[in-house]
């Protein structure tokens, strides 16, 4: 079986902001390139073939540090493991959004299928999630270890699918900091 190990892309401007990044592409923070570095040291004795990402700044930097010691191994680029696109809400501050609309932030913020005002809903993330989990699955063999550097909405229904989470159970989990998943297919 191959082996897959997630992470989520370590700490940016926009997460110490507490900015909606969505399409944004921040960079990684000081405490963001440590937090990359604590992933990397835990994977560092894995024989990686493979390694995915998203064209955005914060997991292509995430995964860079990741693999500096697995030397000539290309990241394969792929968008359809992106952040959720966050429509109106893209560059805002989450607490302020909160205080204005406090009925809707939840919804917006974390509902299955509700998207904020122009953007993607948790379900339409999911969709284009699994069709990427489907084509990885195709281009897999039994002896593949897989680095993905995802963004916490669309790590969400990555673990949904290995860990078989209800659409509840994946919408409410927080990411903890350089935190690795690792699964079989």
């Amino acid at each position: 079986m191959a082996k897959i190990f997630l992470f989520r892309h370590a700490q940016t401007t926009d997460n110490q902001s507490k900015i909606f990044s969505g399409n944004r592409d921040p960079d990684l923070t000081e405490e963001g390139i440590k937090e990359a570095q604590k992933i990397r040291d835990e994977l560092r004795k894995q024989k990686v073939t493979k390694a995915f990402t998203s064209d955005k700044i914060r997991n292509k930097r995430t995964l860079e540090i990741v693999l500096g010691p697995h030397p000539g191994i290309e990241p394969i680029i792929d968008t359809r493991i992106r952040e959720r696109d966050y429509g109106e809400l893209t560059g805002l501050n989450k607490d302020d959004i909160a205080k204005k609309y406090p009925d809707l932030y939840p919804l917006w913020h974390r509902s299955y299928d509700t998207p904020p005002p122009g953007g993607e809903s948790l379900k339409d993330v999911e969709k284009r999630v699994l069709e990427f989990l489907t084509d990885l699955k195709m281009v897999l063999s039994s002896n593949d270890i897989v680095f993905i550097s995802a963004s916490g909405n669309s790590l969400r229904p990555i673990r949904r699918f290995f860990e078989k989470m209800t659409e509840d159970e994946m919408a409410s989990f927080e990411h903890e900091p350089a935190k690795i998943y690792s699964y079989e297919i």
